[in-house]
């Protein structure tokens, strides 16, 4: 049989059909099915590589092992592309045949399992529809058939029943029922019922069951039915056993007023008491004979407040209820401290019928508390003064030094990375620390200053009749002190601090003002190495009301999708050609108008919204990639990665549900990371590297040799590619410490067989030196600086060396 029989056979087949020449993997010939199913014209299908149709990146896999040696033929699933780029799922039969004289071809049958898995779905719905109905009822249902062989049945009958989810899934019905039957306190009548029930199918039956585990459930059985003919019965349990505890609860109203506690009177609408329970007797010393019709009004009183009853009278009136304290007359005259819940009943038309009061003794708690009152000034931990006290002298010292124009200096005190301390032995350890810091800083200080605790390991002092000089002075005192070394049992250690001093009046003339400007200038000390003091410059809230105001901006800018990619082309020093494209991050804001990456990324780092960020350029990159893909101008698209960003646990997950999404080549991603990325929990990273590399996506350094570099990590890690800094290119080719470090790094990566691209490249003679020395790619405004998508594509239609 020749190809030509063979075609002429394929048109009469109602099943899509494909010859495949078994060389080169390309359409010999498409029956009309086929063309039906591709959306395609047969004939355009010819000459096609049959890989090209495929939607799934593992079909160049599944070909090869095609022509590694086919048998009896391939049997599989996969995903084809159509021609409006939909991917469909079909079944595919790849058979090997030898027509006479003619070379062997491969027939390939292509069946569109859409419709089946449409049907399975809609049957998974309805079954999932039913399955959600019954699970949404409050009640447990179990379901059998007439013969007692259980069908269905819910959670809340497994939850009622305590059955273990591998019983059910035994399907051993025998086991189920014996489980319900040890489960009920009475199981012999519980069997005999069930035979009873068994007896009559079309009975319906309501019991009440008593299980060991102290549950009531009411058992509704009915006979269920199935288009007018008996197929089963459906049993509901009810839990009752709240119900009947409300009914207990009723009856046992009475004995908890007369065995509480509390002290509990009830009167009329008028206040008057119609009865009282034991226990304000005991409170009171006074007997309910003698309280009976008395007025409540006498009872309470406030010796600051003479209109006391009529104030809980009219609160009364208005809420329903009134809590608080006041002081109770008992028996003699005698009075004691009470807390009193006063609440009022009314009837279905807001008609007032009763009160009842409650109140119990707070002696004790009133002593608890005024000793409470005398610990609110101090720090439990050190006994040192806390933020209370320390406005109070403040308050105290403000006046006298405006009157008579002097000074006083607020400093604050946090403790360097005393975190370290706490984490490593312990907060006991870390509380004793505190200890000895708060008596070192104490001995620095004269007896008029204040040496207060704000709390964790901040502290504030107060200097009273104190220049600049002297506050220089206090401060270089403390940090001579607290860096002496440190000895708790066997342990030495050292703590270091830093300090802000803020001066009255010329940096505030109140304790909030002062303390917020202490406070920026500590701030400035620890982001400038710590250990050390600063005195406050209004600069300092500029620069802090700069990065608020940026910080809000950039946060606004997240939530409204305002930033925008831009595009570097890499050029092959090769061939000429565009090789790929750096996602760059723009932002353009109203009122700040453009901000560039290194001012906002830092910030960003810095309040955690880099995650979301980088998650956003991870998706608009992808997306974009996927669109150049598609329309047949497939490019590496690179995105830098920040440290937190690779820290994340979905990390790898999320780059695969976006490739994946996309349909997106993972060859066609590549990941930019500093070395520092790597270096920071190196095993950790280790296998997230290789989580990476096995999706395919490429992995890069980037700005190569400015960090802390490590050449173990070249060898150990998978990556694929180097990204020279653009700092070593700007002095290129007259730098001779540049040439050697450009040269010395492209040689290591060839050796390494490592791609190397240069950054920054600005100037013909850059170019130049960078191709003598065999490097792979450049970027950089000598080709084009970052583009729109857009202006990207223009770029490459009118590029002379790039090749589609």
């Amino acid at each position: 049989m020749t190809p030509s029989d063979c075609v002429f056979l394929m048109e009469g087949l109602l099943e899509a059909v494909w010859l495949i020449d078994a060389a080169s993997l390309r359409i010999l010939a498409a029956n009309r099915a086929a063309g039906e199913l591709m959306g395609r014209a047969p004939q355009d299908m010819v000459g096609t590589p049959v890989v090209e149709l495929a939607a799934a990146p593992e079909d160049a896999v599944f070909w090869k092992s095609v022509t590694s040696g086919l048998a009896d033929g391939i049997h599989s699933e996969t995903r084809m592309w159509r021609a409006d780029g939909v991917a469909m799922q079909v079944e595919r039969k790849v058979r090997l045949v030898r027509p006479d004289a003619a070379d062997p071809v491969y027939v390939m049958q292509l069946h569109d399992l859409g419709p089946q898995r449409a049907m399975q779905d809609e049957l998974g719905k309805r079954a999932e529809e039913l399955r959600a109905t019954l699970e949404a009822t409050a009640d447990g249902i179990l379901v059998t058939n007439l013969y007692g062989v259980i069908s269905s049945c819910n959670k809340h009958f497994e939850q009622q029943w305590e059955v273990p989810p591998a019983l059910l899934s035994s399907r051993n019905d025998k086991a189920v029922y014996a489980h319900l039957a040890r489960r009920v306190v009475n199981p012999v009548q519980y069997a005999q019922r069930l035979l009873e029930i068994a007896a009559e199918p079309l009975l319906e039956t309501s019991d009440v069951l008593v299980l060991r585990s102290g549950r009531v459930l009411e058992r509704v059985s009915v006979p269920q039915f199935n288009h007018g003919s008996l197929c089963g019965r459906v049993y509901s349990f009810r839990d009752i056993t709240q119900r009947l505890e409300a009914e207990s609860r009723l009856r046992l109203a009475d004995k908890v007023l007369e065995s509480s506690p509390d002290a509990i009177f009830i009167t009329d609408p008028q206040y008057r008491i119609l009865a009282i329970n034991p226990g304000y007797e005991r409170l009171t010393g006074r007997l309910q004979a003698q309280m009976m019709g008395t007025s409540a009004r006498d009872l309470f009183y406030d010796a600051l407040d003479t209109a006391f009853f009529p104030r809980v009278e009219q609160h009364l009136a208005k809420e329903g209820f009134w809590e608080g304290e006041a002081w109770h007359r008992n028996k003699g005259n005698a009075s004691c401290a009470v807390h009193v819940s006063w609440v009022s009943l009314r009837d279905d038309r807001g008609v007032l019928l009763h009160t009842i009061c409650f109140f119990k003794d707070i002696s004790e708690r009133l002593a608890a508390r005024k000793r409470i009152e005398e610990l609110a000034y101090s720090d439990v931990l050190t006994g040192l003064p806390n933020r209370l006290l320390l406005s109070q002298r403040v308050e105290f010292v403000l006046p006298i030094a405006e009157r008579n124009g002097s000074h006083f200096a607020i400093l604050i005190l946090d403790l360097d990375r005393f975190k370290n301390i706490n984490d490593s032995m312990g907060n006991t350890f870390g509380d004793r620390a505190l200890i000895e810091v708060a008596e070192r800083i104490k001995g620095c200080l004269r007896d008029v200053d204040t040496l207060c605790r704000l709390g964790g390991d901040e502290f504030a002092i107060l200097l009273q009749k104190a220049d600049a000089n002297g506050a220089e002075t206090a401060a270089r005192r403390v940090l001579d002190a607290l860096a002496r070394p440190f000895q708790i049992d066997e342990m030495s250690f050292s703590i270091g601090c830093s300090m802000g001093v803020a001066m009255y009046p010329e940096d505030g003339t109140s304790l909030d003002e002062l303390i917020k400007h202490a406070d920026a200038a500590m701030h400035r000390v620890k982001e400038n190495g710590r250990g050390n003091f600063r005195f406050y410059r209004p600069q300092m809230n500029v620069d802090l009301l700069s990065r608020m105001k940026m910080d809000h901006a950039l946060r606004q800018a997240m939530e409204q999708r305002t930033f925008k990619l831009h595009y570097q082309p890499q050029i092959s020093l090769d061939s000429g050609r565009v090789v790929g494209a750096e996602a760059l991050i723009r932002w353009f804001d109203g009122e700040l108008g453009h901000v560039s990456p290194a001012v906002f990324i830092p910030l960003a780092e810095e309040s955690g919204l880099i995650v979301s960020i980088g998650n956003w350029v991870l998706a608009e990159a992808v997306r974009q990639a996927a669109a150049w893909q598609r329309s047949e101008k497939s490019l590496v698209v690179s995105i830098n990665v920040s440290a937190m960003q690779f820290q994340q646990p979905d990390f790898v997950e999320r780059i695969a549900n976006e490739i994946e999404r996309e349909g997106l080549d993972p060859r066609l991603l590549e990941l930019e990371m500093t070395e520092s990325i790597l270096l920071k929990d190196a095993d950790e990273a280790l296998e997230r590297l290789h989580s990476l590399a096995a999706l395919g996506v490429g992995l890069s350094i980037d700005d190569f040799g400015t960090g802390y570099s490590s050449l173990a990590y070249l060898k150990k890690f998978p990556i694929s590619k180097l990204k020279i800094d653009r700092s070593f290119v700007m002095g290129l080719p007259d730098d001779e410490s540049d040439r050697a470090i450009v040269s010395a790094t492209i040689g290591m990566a060839r050796a390494l067989k490592l791609m190397v691209v240069a950054e920054g490249v600005e100037t013909l003679a850059q170019r130049d030196y960078l191709s003598t020395c065999q490097c792979d790619a450049f970027q950089g405004f000598l080709c084009s600086p970052g583009l729109p998508a857009v202006e990207f594509d223009q770029l490459l239609q009118t590029w002379p060396a790039y090749v589609s």
